[in-house]
């Protein structure tokens, strides 16, 4: 289902923030680790008008309230849960042949329509915090300990990086 709403940005309350804060507190304080989901409602002004708020959109307003009660803007943005490459590109930060070249390397998942690549949206995000996670592995293994000899902390990264080297020689 694709959404044609177009973006919508939301500036922080110049007054009422305090109200912004209370709603903030709220979703903070019903936070729970142990259930999938907080339980929160939406309530009418008629008794018995209410409804679950599901755990994605609880997440979302939390989001929300914690940037407005920070003096930030926020921008909503649908987005269609397949992609394009172009939007698969964009949404990544990179060309559309870096794209295409991640997908028929098989690093995403994707299916063609016609002569068209199309992408999900959750098997990109789910591609972009692998590359992340990979990426502060990467800075972490570069890391230098203040106590560690300048000499050993060479050796140590030239290692990493003939590693990396060779890793990127045995990918197809």
């Amino acid at each position: 289902m694709t959404v044609t709403s177009q973006q919508e940005t939301y500036l922080p309350p110049v007054e009422g923030r305090a109200r912004v804060a209370d709603v903030r507190d709220f979703l903070l304080a019903h936070v729970t680790v142990e259930r999938e989901r907080p339980p929160c409602f939406l309530s009418g002004a008629t008794p018995g008008d209410r409804v679950e708020l599901p755990a994605e959109l609880y997440q979302v307003l939390l989001k929300v309230a914690e940037a407005l009660q920070s003096g930030l803007a926020v921008s909503v943005s649908p987005v269609s849960t397949t992609l394009t490459t172009q939007q698969a590109a964009e949404l990544l930060g990179v060309s559309r042949p870096t794209v295409i070249r991640l997908l028929d390397g098989g690093e995403i998942p994707f299916e063609r329509v016609g002569s068209h690549r199309r992408v999900l949206l959750r098997d990109l995000l789910d591609y972009r915090e692998r590359r992340r996670a990979a990426q502060y592995a990467a800075l972490e293994v570069t890391a230098v300990d203040e106590d560690e000899d300048l000499e050993a902390s060479l050796l140590r990264l030239r290692a990493a990086r003939r590693e990396v080297g060779r890793r990127r020689r045995e990918q197809p």
